[in-house]
């Protein structure tokens, strides 16, 4: 994992806070104009099975800011759409390393 991982603090509905690490981040602009994101709870990258989480928030609310809301992904489509797309990034960084 990077040393310069980037790290979100996300806050549950109870008001909860958890560090998350970003795994990677795309833009979706054809079909749903979203940005989605990876990300796995914080220091758990060492692990043998972690747990990455998918979520997706609307590419104008994402621009450059300190706050922000992400979105559970619902749509069935939508949720393949990502899986493909964390599928064909751990591919590629299992050629990595």
């Amino acid at each position: 994992m990077n040393e310069e991982q980037d790290v979100i603090t996300l806050i549950d509905e109870n008001g909860n806070e958890e560090l998350f690490d970003i795994l990677f981040a795309f833009d979706e602009t054809e079909k749903y104009n979203k940005r989605y994101i990876y990300v796995i709870a914080a220091g758990t990258e060492d692990e043998d099975e972690v747990d990455i989480q998918a979520f997706s928030s609307d590419i104008a609310d994402t621009e450059v800011t300190a706050e922000g809301t992400l979105d559970q992904i619902e749509d069935e489509e939508e949720w393949a759409m990502v899986e493909d797309r964390l599928n064909q990034w751990l591919e590629e960084n299992e050629e990595e390393e």
